[in-house]
Protein backbone atom coordinates (compact mmCIF):
# COMPACT_ATOMS: atom_id res chain seq x y z
CA UNK A 1 0.00 0.00 0.00
CA UNK A 2 1.32 3.23 -0.86
CA UNK A 3 1.15 6.01 1.43
CA UNK A 4 1.39 8.73 -1.05
CA UNK A 5 -1.03 11.52 -1.36
CA UNK A 6 -2.84 12.88 -4.17
CA UNK A 7 -1.38 15.81 -5.26
CA UNK A 8 -3.10 18.90 -4.63
CA UNK A 9 -3.17 20.95 -7.95
CA UNK A 10 -0.79 24.39 -7.51
CA UNK A 11 -2.49 28.03 -7.44
CA UNK A 12 -0.06 30.05 -10.19
CA UNK A 13 2.38 32.37 -8.75
CA UNK A 14 0.47 35.56 -7.96
CA UNK A 15 2.53 38.83 -7.98
CA UNK A 16 2.62 40.42 -4.36
CA UNK A 17 1.72 43.59 -5.79
CA UNK A 18 -1.01 42.55 -8.45
CA UNK A 19 -2.09 45.91 -9.16
CA UNK A 20 1.32 46.85 -10.26
CA UNK A 21 1.87 44.25 -11.90
CA UNK A 22 -1.21 44.78 -14.22
CA UNK A 23 -0.27 48.51 -14.53
CA UNK A 24 3.28 47.46 -16.08
CA UNK A 25 1.80 44.36 -18.21
CA UNK A 26 -1.01 46.87 -19.58
CA UNK A 27 2.03 48.96 -20.90
CA UNK A 28 3.83 46.67 -22.14
CA UNK A 29 0.96 45.19 -24.15
CA UNK A 30 -0.15 48.76 -25.40
CA UNK A 31 3.69 49.41 -26.22
CA UNK A 32 4.48 45.88 -27.89
CA UNK A 33 1.37 45.83 -29.81
CA UNK A 34 -0.50 43.00 -27.44
CA UNK A 35 2.21 40.81 -26.97
CA UNK A 36 4.12 40.34 -24.03
CA UNK A 37 7.68 40.54 -24.43
CA UNK A 38 9.07 39.81 -20.52
CA UNK A 39 8.61 37.51 -17.90
CA UNK A 40 7.07 34.58 -17.16
CA UNK A 41 4.23 35.56 -19.79
CA UNK A 42 6.58 36.48 -22.78
CA UNK A 43 5.07 35.27 -25.83
CA UNK A 44 1.43 35.08 -25.04
CA UNK A 45 -0.96 37.68 -26.01
CA UNK A 46 -3.99 38.44 -23.41
CA UNK A 47 -6.59 41.15 -24.03
CA UNK A 48 -6.85 44.13 -22.00
CA UNK A 49 -10.50 44.41 -20.57
CA UNK A 50 -11.41 47.47 -19.87
CA UNK A 51 -15.02 47.31 -17.60
CA UNK A 52 -16.76 50.05 -15.75
CA UNK A 53 -16.38 50.03 -11.76
CA UNK A 54 -19.51 48.50 -10.50
CA UNK A 55 -19.70 51.11 -7.65
CA UNK A 56 -17.12 53.69 -8.31
CA UNK A 57 -18.30 53.65 -12.19
CA UNK A 58 -14.50 54.44 -12.97
CA UNK A 59 -12.84 53.11 -16.01
CA UNK A 60 -10.93 49.51 -14.69
CA UNK A 61 -8.22 47.74 -16.63
CA UNK A 62 -7.30 44.32 -16.31
CA UNK A 63 -5.19 41.85 -18.16
CA UNK A 64 -6.74 38.20 -18.57
CA UNK A 65 -6.35 35.37 -20.78
CA UNK A 66 -9.02 34.50 -23.81
CA UNK A 67 -9.77 32.36 -26.52
CA UNK A 68 -11.79 33.15 -29.24
CA UNK A 69 -15.04 32.08 -29.82
CA UNK A 70 -16.16 32.76 -33.17
CA UNK A 71 -16.48 36.82 -34.09
CA UNK A 72 -16.66 37.04 -29.79
CA UNK A 73 -14.31 36.11 -27.16
CA UNK A 74 -14.14 33.65 -24.32
CA UNK A 75 -12.69 34.42 -20.71
CA UNK A 76 -13.00 33.04 -17.43
CA UNK A 77 -13.57 34.55 -13.80
CA UNK A 78 -11.30 32.50 -12.25
CA UNK A 79 -9.31 34.90 -10.29
CA UNK A 80 -6.13 32.27 -10.66
CA UNK A 81 -8.86 29.57 -8.91
CA UNK A 82 -9.72 31.70 -5.64
CA UNK A 83 -12.81 31.49 -3.65
CA UNK A 84 -13.94 34.39 -4.81
CA UNK A 85 -14.12 36.13 -8.13
CA UNK A 86 -12.54 38.68 -9.42
CA UNK A 87 -13.93 42.42 -9.41
CA UNK A 88 -13.59 42.99 -13.10
CA UNK A 89 -16.58 40.16 -13.19
CA UNK A 90 -18.80 42.20 -10.52
CA UNK A 91 -18.20 45.16 -12.57
CA UNK A 92 -19.56 43.27 -15.77
CA UNK A 93 -22.49 41.75 -14.20
CA UNK A 94 -23.41 45.26 -13.25
CA UNK A 95 -22.62 47.29 -16.63
CA UNK A 96 -22.38 44.05 -19.30
CA UNK A 97 -20.46 46.75 -21.38
CA UNK A 98 -17.05 46.78 -21.90
CA UNK A 99 -14.09 47.10 -24.15
CA UNK A 100 -11.32 44.80 -25.28
CA UNK A 101 -8.32 45.33 -26.41
CA UNK A 102 -6.53 42.74 -28.43
CA UNK A 103 -3.20 43.52 -30.26
CA UNK A 104 -3.48 46.66 -31.92
CA UNK A 105 -8.02 45.62 -31.79
CA UNK A 106 -9.99 47.88 -30.04
CA UNK A 107 -13.83 46.20 -29.22
CA UNK A 108 -16.84 47.69 -27.83
CA UNK A 109 -18.24 44.24 -25.92
CA UNK A 110 -21.09 42.99 -24.39
CA UNK A 111 -20.36 40.44 -21.71
CA UNK A 112 -22.93 37.05 -21.07
CA UNK A 113 -22.26 34.32 -18.63
CA UNK A 114 -22.58 31.09 -20.58
CA UNK A 115 -25.24 28.24 -19.41
CA UNK A 116 -26.02 24.55 -19.76
CA UNK A 117 -24.79 23.48 -23.67
CA UNK A 118 -22.94 26.65 -24.72
CA UNK A 119 -20.99 26.67 -21.45
CA UNK A 120 -19.50 23.30 -21.78
CA UNK A 121 -19.11 23.85 -25.96
CA UNK A 122 -16.98 27.50 -24.73
CA UNK A 123 -15.17 25.36 -21.87
CA UNK A 124 -13.51 23.48 -23.93
CA UNK A 125 -11.86 25.92 -25.88
CA UNK A 126 -10.35 27.07 -22.71
CA UNK A 127 -7.46 24.67 -22.41
CA UNK A 128 -6.57 26.38 -18.38
CA UNK A 129 -10.09 26.19 -17.52
CA UNK A 130 -10.23 22.77 -15.61
CA UNK A 131 -6.95 23.65 -13.96
CA UNK A 132 -8.00 26.49 -12.53
CA UNK A 133 -11.79 25.35 -11.64
CA UNK A 134 -9.90 22.25 -9.49
CA UNK A 135 -8.63 24.94 -7.64
CA UNK A 136 -12.10 25.66 -5.82
CA UNK A 137 -15.31 24.67 -4.99
CA UNK A 138 -17.33 27.74 -6.59
CA UNK A 139 -17.78 26.89 -10.27
CA UNK A 140 -15.85 29.66 -12.06
CA UNK A 141 -18.26 31.46 -14.77
CA UNK A 142 -17.47 31.74 -18.07
CA UNK A 143 -17.83 34.65 -19.85
CA UNK A 144 -18.67 35.51 -23.74
CA UNK A 145 -17.95 39.33 -24.43
CA UNK A 146 -19.67 39.49 -28.13
CA UNK A 147 -18.77 42.59 -30.37
CA UNK A 148 -21.69 45.43 -30.55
Amino acid sequence: MSSEQPQQPQRPQIPPDMKAYNVQLIAELRANGGKVVSGPLAGSEPMILITTGAKSFAEREVVVGYRKYGNSYAIIASNNGSDKAPHWFANLKANPVATVEVGADRVKVKARVTEGAERTEVGKLIDYYERQQALTSREIPIVVLDPI
